[in-house]
């Protein structure tokens, strides 16, 4: 199973990248994060979406619905982030 779609590491690199910006610029609030860290959440949030969309079966691998699943995936785990973050 490849849940980019390519076992290209610089493939998954951008598509991460790619990922993490949209999220970050779909959910409020500022975040601080660098490109590595960005890249980094969008590659977490590709494989959540990728593994929950596959387990519920909404769609399968190499569709053009797991970008969607990546997306929303990468804003999950912004929002678990958010929760868990001490307050100020």
């Amino acid at each position: 199973m490849e849940p980019f779609g390519s076992s290209n590491w610089l493939y998954i690199a951008l598509v991460g990248l790619v990922v993490g910006v949209l999220a970050r610029f779909v959910t409020p609030g500022r975040r601080r994060m660098g490109i590595i860290l960005t890249a980094l959440l969008g590659i977490g949030g590709a494989l959540l979406g990728t593994w929950a969309g596959q387990q519920f079966g909404w769609y399968e691998a190499g569709e053009a619905a797991g970008f969607l699943g990546a997306l929303l995936g990468a804003v999950v785990i912004l929002g678990l982030l958010q929760l868990l973050r001490p307050g100020r």
